[in-house]
């Protein structure tokens, strides 16, 4: 079997030395991934296409496997299988075209098409008509259909050689990998920011991972596991760094010194100042996020300017006036969104009131009264791993239980009421048999441990995630005594 690669079209009109350099590492990149599929393949080429070839041993399986991973190399435009002779006369290449493709043509209309590069003694309009005729009359074939055929017969002639095309398949488009300066994405693990990655990696350009941890332990396993898909699917052939930022503790900070309406510009400040120190040690160029324009309150364009003066370093948005459904559309078709899924939107609770258009003078104030230390910590507590690392550092997550009510109060449960002051204040819980302890989410990891730890404590939110994520949390950190309140019990 031997695979013709077409390049992205864009490498075609570079210059004779920045095309060549495209070329050699996408045929570099090409080989990172084929080779350990198939040890005897060989990729070869240049200038206008690219050939992978495979040994004769090589079986089904590890033929499909290379095609599949042919479709996730960023440069290739489309690429055909093809089965490769010597190119005979007229009558041998109508013969060997039956051959190939009699199985497909049945009861089908087809078409043929020949491309050819040399010189031969016809012309590629008399070799179709040739085949043509010759598999309408050879073939059980239901006839020939030039505008809209049901099978295409693609043959193509280089020189003194045949291809005739069993498939045909699209690649991922853009410059190879390798050929652009490198990235670092700020990862949540949520739609947006995995597709913005993707579209960095469609463009030739490799990204590192950040990730804030705002959730515990549970939130950067999920995270992990996006981020590890979609480097084994579109870059393996890069080794890039996941980077875990504890952002716990700035998060707590910011929620108890911040004014409300403030509170989700500083917070993406914060991350943007982290990550651009995170990024020098990475050595990357530029930092990618996921914002898109007004699709929550920090990311209008008064506040992503707020936010852009943070640092010096280039911010992309490539998702910028992409709308939330075509996004969600394009992590389906990369495969991501289930993975995707199962993350909650931890930035959503930061403030209940936020602004929509900050004024820098503010923000700095604000920043100015916080305690620089808390980010700093922060960055010097970040651990940075391999890609090909994360999962193998990844433990099970333990069950989470639903509190279990019995027909009489037992005087060992305590409720925590986890959710923030304002969401209390609009939503007060009625009156229970249970003692009820108001303890913010974000205190619980800092203030569990001088509870009683006698008493079984059960959390309590009003949509359920986030009582069911910090219970997940207190439980790997080796508490027992947790678990989620049950939500009928605090309904009104």
């Amino acid at each position: 079997m031997k695979f013709i690669i077409r390049l992205f079209p864009e490498i075609t009109i570079k210059s004779r030395g920045v095309r060549q350099q495209y070329i050699k590492q996408l045929k570099k990149n090409i080989r990172h991934l084929v080779k350990p599929i198939c040890e005897l393949s060989r990729v070869g080429g240049c200038w206008d296409l690219l050939e992978v070839e495979t040994d004769p041993s090589t079986s089904p399986t590890q033929t499909q496997a290379i095609s599949d991973a042919l479709t996730r190399i960023p440069g290739i435009h489309h690429f055909m299988e093809t089965q490769e002779h010597a190119l005979p006369d007229i009558e041998g290449i109508c013969k060997l075209t039956l051959s190939a493709l009699a199985e497909r043509l049945h009861n089908k209309t087809f078409a043929v098409r020949v491309q050819r590069t040399g010189i031969h003694s016809y012309s590629s309009l008399d070799l179709q008509k040739e085949i043509g005729a010759y598999l309408l009359d050879h073939s059980s074939a239901a006839g020939v259909n030039l505008k809209s055929p049901e099978e295409l017969v693609l043959l193509q002639i280089h020189h003194d050689r045949l291809f005739i095309v069993g498939k045909r398949r699209e690649g991922l488009g853009g410059y190879p990998l390798g050929t652009q300066e490198n990235v670092a994405t700020l990862m949540s693990g949520g739609f947006d920011s995995s597709v913005a990655a993707y579209q960095m990696l469609q463009r030739g350009i490799y990204t590192h991972f950040i990730f804030f941890r705002l959730g515990g332990t549970a939130h950067e396993e999920g995270v992990k596991r996006v981020a590890h898909y979609l480097w084994s699917q579109y870059s393996q052939s890069h080794q890039v760094k996941f980077v875990t930022v504890p952002f716990e503790g700035v998060v707590e900070h910011i929620l108890t010194r911040v004014d409300q309406g403030l509170m989700g510009v500083i917070l993406k400040r914060a991350m943007i100042r982290c990550a651009d120190a995170l990024a020098r040690k990475l050595k990357t160029s530029a930092l990618v996020t996921g914002e898109a324009i007004s699709q929550v309150s920090s990311q209008t364009l008064t506040n992503l300017q707020v936010i852009d003066q943070t640092v010096s370093r280039l911010i992309l948005r490539p998702l910028i006036s992409a709308n939330k459904q075509l996004i969600i559309d394009q992590a389906k078709a990369i495969g991501v969104a289930e993975l995707c899924e199962q993350i909650p939107e931890y930035c959503g609770v930061i403030s209940q009131r936020p602004t929509s258009r900050a004024k820098l003078t503010e923000i700095e104030t604000s920043e100015d009264a916080m305690d620089s230390q808390v980010l700093q910590n922060a960055i010097t507590s970040a651990v940075i791993e391999s890609i090909t690392q994360v999962l193998n550092n990844t433990a099970d997550m333990p069950q989470v239980e639903e509190g279990l009510i019995e027909s009489e109060a037992d005087d060992r449960v305590v409720i925590i009421d986890i959710r923030a002051p304002d969401e209390r204040e609009a939503s007060p819980v009625k009156k229970l048999e249970y003692p009820v302890l108001v303890l913010p989410f974000y205190r619980l990891h800092s203030q569990f441990s001088s509870l009683d730890q006698s008493k079984e404590y059960w959390l309590y939110c009003d949509q359920g995630i986030m009582s069911k994520l910090q219970t997940q949390n207190l439980l790997s950190a080796g508490f027992t005594n947790v678990k989620v309140c049950p939500a009928h019990l605090l309904a009104q």
